[in-house]
């Protein structure tokens, strides 16, 4: 039976964590999207979103940006309109980076680390880091625009042990 699913339209991502123990460095985490046009869907990002910006087009929006991992709900918030993303753009990767300001800090390294995927009330979604526990940065999601112009999503996290600066240049590429 065909599917009639016009794909993805507004995801919004959430990442949580707590704060660091009194005394210890303090946990930044950030979310961080990159796009890729069609003639290099693969290289060099055409643009980032990431600490408190928004993509040009005002397709990809952070609205929450955390320094500490101190609040209510979720920590980091980002809105990937991507039904409003023009057709040049075909990839979208969407990462978390942990800032190593204070020595270096692993995904192990933060009490209950979590991210979500939604759009709407429906749950894309999850991850808790623990399969990265060893990762500086790991990229949560990838979407992907069919040759019909759907957006869907390619689940999975990978782990990379980088400086949040690398990570952005390496997070799109195609891995081994």
């Amino acid at each position: 039976m065909s599917s009639l699913s016009k794909g993805l339209d507004k995801v919004e991502v959430t990442l949580k964590w707590d704060p660091s123990p009194m005394g210890a460095p303090t946990h930044d985490l950030d979310l961080v999207a990159a796009t890729y046009t069609g003639a290099d869907p693969y290289g060099d990002p055409a643009y980032l979103v990431h600490f408190d910006s928004r993509s040009p087009d005002g397709t990809i929006t952070l609205n929450r940006d955390s320094r500490d991992g101190q609040g209510f709900g979720p920590d980091e918030a980002m809105t990937l309109e991507l039904e409003r993303l023009s057709p040049d753009y075909v990839r979208v990767v969407v990462g978390v980076a942990i800032q190593q300001g204070g020595g270096r800090i692993t995904f192990g390294d933060v009490a209950s680390t979590l991210v979500e995927l939604a759009e709407g009330y429906d749950k894309l979604a999850e991850d808790d880091f623990a399969g990265v526990a060893g990762a500086t940065a790991a990229t949560v999601a990838e979407f992907v625009r069919t040759e019909a112009g759907a957006w869907e999503l390619r689940e999975g996290v990978t782990g990379f042990d980088t400086e949040p600066e690398f990570f952005a240049q390496e997070m799109g590429r195609r891995q081994s």
